[in-house]
């Protein structure tokens, strides 16, 4: 579990990232070759059977002679079964894709984080709030980190950080346990004096509630200065070893235009890094 930074991007979604990020460079200065998601090879594991039932054991075919009773978990089944969506829908084959979106359909609905989300929405919409806060009662009590949004945005002595993390499928290995997602910062000086960034801190929790701290100089090899009503955007990435976890941290900073001035941290809220999504799209 490493944050790994990337090339900055500037279009903001799922699709968007998955066509565009490229190679990047971790803090120790080596570079890492990422393939590019157009380029690259996915081996199409057809889900042939998806059921409600809690104990019952869904079941894969590779289509290349691969054991067919090899046991997936629900969450490499929901990611296998968005995975393979993406491919048919890319490939225009809406038969499979409309087998694949009533299966995911099929799947969401027995999912209680899910089904709880879903219903919690619609609640909201419909003004039935004494439903929302049943539902919102429901997911606190069976899932508390899924209430979680997958962007966060927090200001400290008037400089702003903004988040916003996406699951990229592409380069994803359910099967293997491997889940990349992929972030984006923005850094907004509202202050009237300029500030140079210095260092970062995450910290970084799985599923599992395994944690990790990372510290490194700066972001992607740079310290950047922001001057005054301006920003800074960036883009890096997070795998984790299970579908689900969330980040948070501070940014290390200084104020530039005074000698020997004291440097100071700037928070970066929590936010979700969920293989599920908010349903939302932007900042």
């Amino acid at each position: 579990m490493h944050s790994l930074n990337l090339k900055v991007v500037t279009d903001f979604n799922a699709r968007s990232w998955q066509s565009r990020l490229g190679v990047g460079s971790d803090t120790a200065g080596t570079r890492r070759q990422w393939l590019n998601c157009k380029n690259q090879n996915v081996r199409l594991f057809k889900i042939v059977a998806c059921s409600k039932s809690e104990n019952s054991t869904p079941v894969s075919d590779s289509g290349t002679g691969r054991d067919q009773n090899s046991v997936l978990s629900r969450t490499q089944t929901y990611a296998l079964l968005k995975q393979q969506l993406e491919i048919a829908a890319k490939s225009e084959d809406y038969k499979e894709a409309a087998r694949l979106r009533d299966s995911l359909k099929m799947f969401e609905e027995a999912e209680p984080v899910l089904r709880l989300k879903r219903l919690l929405k619609e609640a909201v919409a419909e003004e039935k709030f004494e439903d929302a806060a049943r539902y919102l009662d429901e997911l606190k009590e069976i899932a508390p980190h899924s209430l979680l949004k997958c962007s966060s945005d927090a200001s400290t002595l008037d400089v702003r950080v903004q988040v916003r993390s996406v699951y990229i499928e592409s380069r994803s290995q359910p099967l293997k346990g491997h889940y990349f997602f992929a972030y984006r910062i923005r850094i907004s000086n509202n202050s009237d004096r300029p500030v140079q960034l210095l260092g970062r801190h995450w910290i970084i929790t799985d599923a599992n509630e395994k944690t990790e701290h990372v510290w490194g100089i700066g972001v992607i090899g740079e310290q950047p200065v922001i001057l005054p009503n301006t920003g800074f955007e960036y883009s890096s990435a997070c795998p984790l070893s299970t579908p689900s976890g969330r980040m948070e941290g501070e940014f290390e900073m200084k104020h530039i235009d005074k000698v020997g001035a004291r440097t100071f941290n700037v928070a970066i809220a929590p936010f979700s890094l969920s293989m599920f999504g908010d349903g939302t799209d932007a900042f």
